[in-house]
């Protein structure tokens, strides 16, 4: 396992429970988190619909604030991931299930203080027109940047592997996006294990892109378990980051080889809390 005990790099980690602790409930693994030294933490969405109910909701805060943990990182309503929906950006004939995610989630988030959310932009749709789905595209990332704004939050969009039909699989994929989009609080989210199964060039990415990027998620690769597993120099790409000028947090974002727990073993105790 890598030791990062040493590390030159100081920035600070978030725990993904969407992936991390995922053999326990939903509503114990912010308290788990936490146990294990993690004082911020981050999910997908939480919920199985765009609007859950109040009491749902309810529950799931609840759990956070039990805990004691801050929440930095929520994902948009992304439609069935389980049935391969990559997100509804872009999807036509969704515009008003998108809408009212984005609402949920920006009241969510002020509740809890959360203030970065990531739109997934969704795959290619079977006889739709790449081109119409793109202007949709820009139509509803307009739309949640307007409502993160008026909070004081940003939206963040990443590339993605192991998604064929996902348009966005590089840095400059998206970057493409945010420049037509032309919005100061839309970013990008550089996973540095989807960008580097995608063959995109992480040292670009990590140099010259990095006043763009508004959070970084890790993975080792191939596998996408935790640092240590596969070949990434995730400790090396993070030094670059700070280096030019990156200071924002790193999302743990991995399928754990083996208990959750004993998985995290890669990262010092003492370096699992935000400064």
């Amino acid at each position: 396992m890598a030791d990062l005990a040493g590390s030159r790099h100081a920035l600070p980690y978030v725990l993904n429970l969407s992936l991390v602790f995922t053999e326990l409930p939903l509503l114990d693994r912010a308290e788990a988190a936490r146990a294990a030294g993690f004082t911020a933490v981050e999910y997908w969405w939480p919920f199985e619909t765009p609007e859950p109910d109040a009491a749902e909701v309810d529950a799931f805060v609840a759990s956070v604030e039990r805990a004691g943990v801050a929440v930095t990182g929520l994902n948009f309503f992304p439609g069935d991931m389980a049935g391969g929906d990559r997100g509804l950006v872009t999807w036509p004939g969704r515009e008003d299930e998108f809408a009212r995610g984005i609402a949920s989630a920006i009241d969510l988030g002020e509740r809890l203080g959360c203030r970065r959310f990531n739109a997934l932009y969704g795959n290619r749709i079977d006889g739709a027109d790449p081109a119409a789905q793109d202007k949709l595209g820009l139509s509803n990332l307009a739309l949640a940047s307007d409502a993160a704004a008026r909070i004081g939050a940003e939206i963040v969009l990443e590339p993605l592997s192991g998604a064929e039909k996902y348009p966005l699989k590089t840095a400059d994929d998206v970057l493409k996006v945010l420049d037509e989009l032309g919005r100061d609080n839309v970013k990008l989210l550089a996973d540095l294990y989807h960008l580097a199964v995608n063959g995109d060039d992480l040292d670009t990415v990590t140099t010259v892109h990095t006043g763009r990027i508004g959070h970084v998620q890790i993975a080792d690769a191939p596998g996408r378990h935790q640092p240590g597993t596969g070949t990434l120099d995730i400790e090396g790409y993070l030094e670059k980051l700070q280096t030019a000028g990156y200071r924002g947090q790193v999302g743990v974002e991995y399928k754990p080889d083996g208990p959750s727990a004993d998985s995290l073993s890669w990262l010092p105790f003492e370096r699992r809390g935000l400064a």
